[in-house]
């Protein structure tokens, strides 16, 4: 059995869950899922960070102790659990004791390379980003592109840095060799680019005085550790670094999925700081793009912004991950419309995948309530599926030969939108099948063949079930409960299903009341 690590970054706890950082979290689940449907054992991360300077000034203005504060905050971004459905088995916090410890060891491994120094500095800084910002990055107007209602502050004091300038060349070899450290391969060029430009070394502290909401540093009380270097160090602290080294070495380096505007921070500070600190780098970051409201950039001051558990409400639960897995492009930007999401609801899950689901088990509880054998392999292959010309294949050898390879091929190359696509290539071949056999007509003049089509149809079913497990597990589950299959059978040689009974059920997708 194989290990595999899969980690989100942390949002900001004291902004409400958004559907970008929803979409981070599903696509992650799917990959965990998919790692799961194979037989690996699975550890996948994510959770909440809890420190920085708007935490600490939030929980001023509403005149709570901070970690009351994020207490109290925390509940939102556990409850995505359930409403997502994902499948997580760690949800770290940066204020969880054990986490502290383990940045107050990394600091030391840090400063022990001697990449922790002492400086007077004057930053221009984003407290939206919790960066510091050059003139390059900001606006005409002065402001963060990506906070543009923020006021850019000043900072002036004396504090530790981190020498992310001493990295640059070993960050470019790492780059280097291996070219899918980053996907997609623009973003890493951009990455490429931009370590390329130049480092500078970037401030790991602030003031107690001023900001005392943070991880105290080691031997300096009158600092505490910038949120950037403290939240980084979630990825390791969750397998139990450093006390545990045999589960960190055993699951240790893994997956990290990021946003676009997470970069710089995931694929080059933290990497030169896993270096410093005598640490494997990640294996890979996969960069999620944003998801833009009809045409602009999702913001609180455009009041565009879209709440998952709004969506979920209205739509159900595998009707956002549908979403998220195909009508969003797999590392580019998306772009969210009610419009949109209602049109891809009726016509993909509605008249799509649940139409055909409430076909077959009607036809196969109507025909043949006793259930259907698997028919003589003679006779399944008179019905096969003309492919190409002249090519006749089986359509169960088609589901485990053809689109299950090329399925596995895009999964593990994270190209969720193309392996989601291949199970509805596998729903219109199905539905092509019923339109050649028409079983519904064909029961009145030959019930025997019309027996090894619905097979054949029952069959496709328990295979879009199957294919689907990452994807929309809820409606994976009920699709095989339909069909009596009480087992999941893994992917190894393919599903070996023999007998199906079909049985009475709910729709699948209800259609929405305009």
């Amino acid at each position: 059995m194989a290990k595999f690590y899969i980690t989100t970054t942390l949002p900001y706890v004291n902004a409400p869950p958004h559907i970008g950082f929803a979409l981070e979290l599903v696509r992650a689940d799917i990959i965990a899922r998919y790692h799961r449907l194979l037989g690996d054992e699975v550890i996948f991360n994510t959770g909440t960070d809890e420190h920085g300077l708007k935490v600490y000034r939030n929980a001023l203005k509403e005149n709570k102790d901070p970690k009351e504060y994020v207490d109290m905050l925390v509940k939102r971004f556990v409850s995505l659990k359930s409403t997502l459905n994902v499948s997580y088995t760690n949800f770290i916090r940066t204020t969880d004791p054990h986490h502290k410890k383990a940045a107050q060891e990394f600091w030391n491994r840090c400063s022990a390379s001697g990449d922790i120094y002492k400086q007077l500095y004057s930053i221009k800084y984003c407290v939206g980003c919790e960066l510091e910002k050059t003139e390059s990055e900001l606006d005409e107007y002065g402001r963060c592109p990506i906070h543009p209602n923020l006021e850019i502050e000043i900072i002036e004091e004396e504090n530790y840095f981190f020498r992310w300038s001493k990295y640059q060349e070993k960050l470019l070899e790492l780059y280097s060799s291996r070219p899918d450290f980053v996907l997609p391969s623009f973003r890493m060029n951009e990455l490429r680019n931009f370590v390329s430009s130049g480092l500078r070394d970037f401030s790991i502290t602030r003031r107690r005085e001023k900001m005392p909401w943070g991880v105290a540093v080691p031997e300096d009380d009158e600092h505490v550790m910038y949120v950037w270097f403290d939240a980084l160090v979630n990825y390791i602290s969750t397998l139990g670094w450093p006390e545990d080294e045999k589960k960190f070495k055993n699951f240790w380096p893994g997956i990290q999925i990021a946003g676009k505007d997470n970069l710089r921070q995931q694929a080059a500070m933290w990497q030169a700081m896993l270096m410093s600190a005598g640490l494997p780098c990640s294996k890979q970051i996969l960069i999620n793009g944003f998801i833009e409201s009809g045409g602009h950039k999702m913001s609180k001051s455009l009041g565009n912004v879209v709440d998952p558990t709004d969506v979920v409400g209205q739509y159900g639960t595998d009707a956002l991950r549908y979403w998220f897995a195909r009508e969003v492009p797999a590392f580019d930007d998306g772009d969210f419309t009610q419009d949109k999401f209602a049109f891809a609801y009726e016509g993909n899950l509605v008249n799509g995948l649940g139409n055909y689901i409430q076909r077959v088990s009607t036809m196969v509880k109507n025909y043949f309530p006793e259930g259907i054998a698997r028919p003589s392999t003679e006779d399944l292959l008179k019905v096969a599926l003309k492919r190409g010309d002249s090519e006749y294949v089986a359509l169960e050898y088609f589901i485990k030969r053809i689109i299950a390879k090329e399925y596995r091929e895009a999964m593990e190359k994270f190209e969720l939108t193309k392996a989601i696509d291949k199970i509805f290539e596998l729903l219109k071949e199905l539905d092509v099948f019923v339109q050649v056999h028409e079983p519904f007509k064909l029961i009145k003049k030959d019930k025997e063949k019309a027996k090894v089509i619905l097979w054949n149809l029952c069959y496709g079913a328990v295979g879009l079930a199957w294919l689907l497990i990452p994807f929309l597990p809820e409606t994976s589950d009920k699709i095989f409960d339909i069909f009596g299959i009480t087992e999941k059978n893994p992917p190894a040689g393919g599903p070996k299903w023999d007998n199906f009974k079909a049985k009475e059920h709910k729709a699948l997708f209800p259609r929405i009341e305009k």
